[in-house]
């Protein structure tokens, strides 16, 4: 078990950025699954727990469930719906390493949720149309994140061309556009909620493209956010295996005792030296032996 677990941190460490996205996504629905299935198989009812890592449209709900605003971008309960989400992942985040680098692509994804979150929390409660809907609204899903990456990617290199089945050679733009266009129609459907997130991340796409050319990075600011957390909890970690002990000075008698004490030792084991030889002496007599000779 302990090997298996080892080629998964082997794996997850030597992979691109958007492969520890899929990594964790991938992970985080298999422990929700698993857990799902175990509650049946006992008949435990009334439990559904993925709902506290869902963003609730409420906000007096979300004042209560914070965390959600992030954990609700890595949250899957529906396999096509992971499959997809992690297809675009990695098709358009490697596309993404082309022109950014890695912790762009960190601040993007995280970002791109934020405003997810964000636009569907402000729709929810701003729409006569959805007002009915305010405290039954749930959001999870990646879509928000990949979709700022793909936007991010598309507008800021607007002639770079994919292969596409059935169509051949088409401008990444074009694509982009195109799922806005569906999203746009989509948001009075039954999923209203996250086609109403992906335009939240694809807006923030845009915005971040449209900045990085005036020379703006606008993942500057969450990456460093994201470090200070990491940093807290390395430094927490250090500390706990960290073993502080305060040491009282020697007194002159003390230390001339201790002198003594050593030489009387060191005095000893000459003796036996020269009595018996090298290999007579211990593993502890030899090591003495060697730091005196060192001094």
């Amino acid at each position: 078990m302990n090997d298996i677990f080892n080629k998964i941190r082997q794996l997850f460490s030597r992979g691109d950025m958007s492969a520890k996205f899929i990594y964790v996504n991938v992970g985080v629905f298999l422990v929700i699954r698993l857990t799902m299935v175990i509650l049946t198989l006992f008949r435990v009812k009334g439990v559904y727990f993925p709902g506290y890592l869902q963003m609730p449209s409420s906000p007096m709900l979300l004042l209560y469930r914070p965390w959600t605003v992030f954990t609700y971008m890595f949250l899957h309960v529906d396999f096509l719906h992971l499959l997809f989400n992690m297809l675009w992942l990695y098709w358009f985040g490697r596309i993404f390493l082309l022109f950014f680098n890695a912790r762009q692509l960190g601040g993007v994804y995280i970002s791109g949720g934020i405003a997810g979150a964000a636009l569907f929390l402000a729709a929810y409660n701003l729409f006569p149309y959805f007002l009915h809907e305010t405290g039954a609204g749930f959001l999870m899903g990646a879509s928000a994140s990949v979709m700022a990456i793909v936007f991010a990617v598309s507008f800021y290199q607007k002639n770079y061309e994919i292969n596409l089945l059935l169509i051949g050679r088409i401008k990444l733009i074009y694509l982009a556009v195109a799922t806005l266009l569906i999203d746009l129609l989509s948001i009075t459907s039954t999923n209203a909620g996250g086609h109403i997130a992906h335009l939240g991340g694809a807006l923030f796409g845009i915005l971040f493209a449209s900045r990085l050319r005036m020379g703006k990075d606008m993942t500057v600011s969450v990456n460093r956010w994201i470090d200070k957390i990491v940093n807290l909890k390395k430094r927490r970690k250090r500390n706990k295996h960290m073993k502080v002990a305060y040491k009282r000075p020697e007194t002159d008698m003390e230390y001339n005792a201790r002198k003594r004490d050593e030489m009387q030792t060191l005095d000893a084991i000459l003796e036996k030296l020269k009595r018996s030889g090298y290999n007579s002496l211990s593993a502890n007599e030899k090591k003495i032996l060697f730091d005196a000779g060192k001094k």
